[in-house]
């Protein structure tokens, strides 16, 4: 389902009974560098938080890995008690190292762990959306999801979480979880150069369910292309600007998390979503990826 709204670009969507905005908010910036530890600023992370809310995001994605637990315990202190429309998705299995990596942690007793820490850390009684992250940091690797997914399954009849989604999938572990659970969402890399779920995403959108594309601007080595910073100069705005515009445009099941520890920077995401793609535009971006 996706209805206009006057206040953000793109309008809302719904993740199960649940309606958020599609343009959001990534809170993994939030913690220190390589996401880890504390911010620099701690203000200024609580400020932006808050920002979000009053700028009237109501989709906010986090995960305890960050920091690790870093951008739960800011999401917490600067906004709970939540206001009734906000919803926050978070993200379990996979945890940190000391070298800063990401090591899996899909186990059931991991998973069982990593649910009621979510649920400590960010002071609720039931989870909105819980996503099982599969794969590793290079991206998705084949394989059977079934243990762990059955495992966040019956968390969910449990009454702990209220929605699954799957992250860093293939389409068939999409495929899979949907034969164990319903899912309303997919996260997975995805951005104007990088378009390998282009056929799940149509899928997907045929089946009401969201796809939310991390690293919608490149991740930590930004978008370049010629063509980007054409259209962005013609239209009188940045590339990372058009990159978010085209991403509301792509598909109405797409929901946009761009992070930022700046105000000034989400407000110019925030804009910049809204900008208008004529014809022409979306003709010379989708061929980026060509």
């Amino acid at each position: 389902m996706n209805t206009a709204t006057p206040s953000l670009p793109g309008g809302t969507w719904t993740l199960g009974d649940l309606t958020v905005t599609r343009f959001g908010y990534g809170a993994m910036q939030l913690a220190g560098p390589g996401v880890m530890g504390p911010p620099a600023d701690r203000d200024g992370a609580l400020d932006v938080l808050r920002a979000a809310v009053d700028f009237g995001i109501t989709h906010i994605d986090t995960a305890d890995a960050y920091g690790p637990r870093v951008t739960n315990q800011l999401i917490r202190e600067a906004l709970h008690p939540y206001p009734e429309p906000l919803h926050i998705v978070t993200k379990v299995g996979a945890t940190r190292d000391q070298q800063g990596g990401w090591p899996p942690a899909r186990r059931p007793e991991q998973l069982r762990r990593a649910v009621h820490g979510n649920l400590d850390a960010l002071g609720l009684d039931v989870l909105d959306v819980v996503n099982l992250r599969l794969g590793n940091a290079a991206g998705p690797q084949s394989g059977s999801l079934a243990e762990p997914f059955e495992t966040l399954a019956e968390l969910q009849q449990r009454g702990l979480i209220r929605h699954l989604g799957v992250s860093n999938a293939t389409a068939e572990q999409v495929a899979e979880a949907q034969t164990i659970a319903p899912i309303v969402c997919v996260q997975n890399m995805y951005n104007l150069a990088y378009r390998r779920d282009d056929e799940l995403i149509d899928t997907l959108a045929r089946q009401g369910v969201a796809y939310v594309p991390f690293f919608p601007l490149g991740g930590f080595n930004p978008l370049q292309s010629a063509a980007l910073s054409a259209v962005a100069a013609r239209l009188t705005a940045t590339p990372m600007s058009v990159a978010l515009a085209w991403l509301l445009h792509r598909s109405p099941n797409i929901l946009l998390i761009p992070g930022t520890s700046s105000t000034t920077h989400l407000r110019e995401n925030l804009l910049g979503a809204g900008l208008s793609l004529s014809d022409k535009d979306i003709d010379e971006l989708e061929r980026i990826s060509h």
